[in-house]
């Protein structure tokens, strides 16, 4: 007599009555590939994971062996056609034995050592009972059929009163584990904070993309309360505990998996089986999961379901291919969904909590920063892993974001855990980049005015101090805090055009032909700069020496310390109108169409740039290439070191007033009313940004940075564009006097804050300074 428990044809474990016991709801994906023989069949399935409901051993009866039966007819009804579809559902699968039998196996000595653990110890004590008792029916099986049927009441009896003394121990543990939990909950709240946040500013695709994974999970958990043994002193609390995945188990958008940890621990001898599993049905009970899984109750097999899987089992690996299609194909929708929900708990693996910490964190390093955020919402174990604070550097370098952020917590979530500062950091980023995006723009923050109707000629922003130059011969500090005048420097005789800053100290050049260095903080005058013969145009500052150029055609390198005229630089032939400095060459363009590369140390020209036909107005220098702006619509390109015109970037219809170079990407402004960003490696033009919403006359100034360009023009407004995309965003300033003599001269721009020296030339705009913040608070 065979020592395994009896089974319907169906292969379901049965009470006395008949009955089957009750399965357990899971979801999965399945597709099938071809192959010959079922031991080289393979299939490819993706796995999600669901919600495991644990159920109370059954007596099997060896009166429901299988037996031979009739043909199966031509003709069924529905449901016994969910009953065929379950059968061949059991035996898909039976060709994945080794990889199933290695995986079970890897999940029996790993898969309970990280991750939720969903199930209490009343409820574990539980299984491990089940899984004794059961055992013992299948001993007593093998022994007596006749002896089994009379006994089988009293075995009942005693399996309902260890149930009730399990279920009795299990709501005592809960009763008291129930403040615990509460105040884990109230951590993982916290813990959740900087992730929710997250989520909240990403668009609305982003929040249809969640809805479906609620969908999915939904689908998941949700379990048939009327099939499980009712326990009437469970409060609603409990058993809403007991049946809901709680707030370790998120709602993830499509594609997201939730993880499982010791919820699924190995049951292994619940049903006895061959050492080598040969079957599906060997394999899931191999597994422990042989009596788990729902039964259909609500027909009886038809008489010739056995003769008919006698037949499909007699076929071929590619005829059973063959007729599965044939027969999924003739499967209602529900049917086919059941099929899936019997195969898809055997493949059910959380592989990061399985593998080394080390591996696992080199996994998720794979990860943009918005989706290992989601990760960290999947598992208590997930979420320490997705709190790296190595794994945060390197993602926040990426950003360009170089200092982490430390803040303080109200209370600490769990012993051992620690917040990554840089995850901080990114997160901060994010919001600011948020802010700048769609932040309010109600009013200003601050309102400088200062330099009467004058116009500002030069503005430069450094930390909290912000500078601004003008034809009124004066220069203003200003704090970028309070909005607050805090110097007016007075000294030059003549309109200030040009101005440098760094740290404290400030460099002016002026029409009276001196340059000035000042002290910030005291508004005193430590130096003045006497050598030009005529208007300081431009100036460029490296570490403490500047380079001047004059409409003069010279140049002079000066010591910002000493105030010590170093090297004259002389070649030009026409006004110097822009000057770059990297400290080790100087490179300057002119109105006489020339562009030259300097050596200052020995003062010698060491390449000419001819191919302009008209006035230099604009440089950039990485110390790779030059970049030159001209008046004749071409911006070209050189190699530093040939002299070699590498690319002419052609496009623009006027003047190349303004340029920014960084990392290889050039973004271009001009006088057309358009701006172009262009990548100086390949001559490409990769973005032009106009359309409706582009500027309405010449563009005046542009910062940009590895998000956003942001530009200004006489049609008195600041627009800020996608970098990559060269879509317009949106508009950050819009004076009313725009289009009838409102003017943003210049803006200066950093990671939070936004400065816009605006006024107009003909007294119908007021001059002043814009300030507009973008900062977050992280407390």
């Amino acid at each position: 007599m065979s020592s395994n428990p009896a089974r319907s044809p169906l292969g379901k474990v049965l009470t006395p009555s008949g009955t089957p016991t009750p399965p357990i709801r899971s979801h999965c994906r399945l597709s099938a590939g071809s192959g010959g023989e079922e031991s080289r069949s393979r299939w490819e399935l993706h796995f999600i994971w669901s919600q495991s409901v644990s159920h109370p051993p059954a007596r099997v009866s060896a009166a429901t062996t299988r037996a031979p039966a009739a043909k199966v007819s031509a003709t069924c009804t529905p449901s016994a056609n969910l009953v065929k579809v379950q059968e061949v559902a059991s035996w898909l699968l039976e060709m994945n034995q080794e990889l199933l039998s290695g995986g079970s196996k890897r999940r029996r000595t790993g898969g309970s050592l990280r991750g939720n653990a969903s199930l209490s110890h009343g409820e574990e004590e539980q299984m491990n009972r089940v899984v004794e008792e059961q055992e013992g029916h299948c001993v007593r099986n093998a022994g007596d059929n006749g002896a089994e049927a009379s006994s089988s009441t009293n075995d009942e009896a005693q399996v309902a009163t260890a149930e009730k003394e399990e279920n009795n121990n299990q709501i005592t543990v809960e009763a008291k584990e129930e403040n615990k939990e509460e105040e884990q909950e109230d951590g993982e709240e916290e813990m959740d904070q900087d992730s929710d946040d997250f989520e909240q500013s990403d668009d609305s695709g982003r929040e249809e993309n969640s809805t479906s994974g609620n969908d999915i999970t939904d689908q998941n958990y949700n379990i048939d309360i009327a099939i499980q043994q009712p326990l009437a002193l469970l409060t609603k609390n409990q058993m809403k505990r007991k049946l809901d995945p709680g707030p370790e188990v998120r709602s993830f958008s499509s594609g997201k998996k939730p993880c499982k940890g010791s919820e699924y621990k190995s049951t292994t001898g619940l049903v006895p089986c061959s050492a080598t599993p040969t079957t599906f049905g060997d394999l899931r009970a191999a597994n422990g999961q042989g009596q788990q899984r729902r039964r259909i109750t609500t027909v009886q097999p038809p008489p010739e379901l056995q003769d008919w899987l006698k037949t499909f089992q007699s076929w071929s690996g590619p005829e059973r291919l063959l007729a599965l299609d044939e027969l999924i194909d003739s499967c209602e929708p529900t049917q086919v969904k059941h099929m899936m929900q019997v195969i898809e708990p055997q493949f059910q693996r959380d592989f990061i909590s399985l593998l080394p910490k080390e591996l696992a964190l080199y996994v998720l390093s794979f990860l943009e920063p918005k989706d290992l955020l989601q990760a960290a919402q999947t598992c208590r174990y997930w979420r320490i892993l997705a709190e790296d604070n190595l794994l945060w550097r390197e993602k926040c370098k990426e950003e360009g974001i170089d200092e982490p952020v430390y803040i303080k917590r109200r209370k600490v979530i769990k012993p051992g855990f620690a917040h990554s500062p840089w995850k901080s950091a990114y997160i901060r980023q994010h919001r600011i980049d948020t802010n700048w995006r769609c932040g309010d723009l109600k009013t200003p923050k601050q309102v400088l005015k200062g330099h009467d109707d004058h116009v500002i000629t030069c503005l430069q922003f450094c930390g909290n101090r912000i500078v601004s130059g003008s034809d009124d011969n004066t220069l203003k500090v200003w704090s970028a805090v309070t909005g607050k005048c805090l110097r007016t420097l007075v000294g030059h005789t003549g309109g200030v055009w040009s101005s440098q800053m760094r740290g404290n100290i400030i460099i002016s050049g002026s029409t009276d032909r001196t340059l000035k260095v000042w002290n910030a903080d005291s508004g005193e005058c430590i130096h003045t700069l006497y050598g030009h013969t005529s208007t300081v145009r431009c100036m460029h500052l490296h570490e403490n020496r500047v380079v001047s150029g004059s409409r003069d055609a010279t140049l002079r390198v000066w010591d910002i310390e000493t105030g010590q005229c170093l090297h004259v630089l002389m070649g030009h032939v026409a006004a110097v109108r822009c000057v770059q400095y990297d400290g080790r060459r100087v490179v300057s363009g002119a109105y006489d169409f020339m562009v030259k590369v300097w050596d200052p140390e020995t003062e010698t020209c060491l390449h000419t740039l001819q191919g302009h036909t008209n006035r230099v107005y604009s440089l950039q220098f990485d110390g790779v290439h030059v970049v030159s702006g001209s008046l004749d619509t071409s911006i070209r390109v050189w190699d530093v070191e040939t002299g070699n015109c590498i690319h002419t970037l052609t496009g623009h219809q006027s003047l190349t007033s303004g340029m920014e170079l960084k990392d290889n990407t050039l973004v271009s402004g001009n006088a057309d009313s358009t701006v172009k960003i262009w990548d100086i490696k390949t001559g490409q033009c990769l973005q032009t940004l106009q359309g409706p919403n582009k500027h309405q006359s010449a563009v005046t100034c542009l910062q940009f940075n590895k998000n956003f360009v942001i530009t200004s023009s006489d049609d008195g407004t600041v627009k800020l564009w996608d970098l990559k995309t060269g879509e317009f965003i949106r508009n950050l300033v819009t004076l009313e006097s725009g289009g009838s003599g409102g003017v943003v001269w210049r803006i200066r721009a950093s990671n939070t804050k936004l400065v816009c020296a605006v006024g107009s030339r003909n007294g119908t705009e007021e001059t002043k300074l814009l300030v507009l913040d973008f900062d977050v608070d992280m407390k």
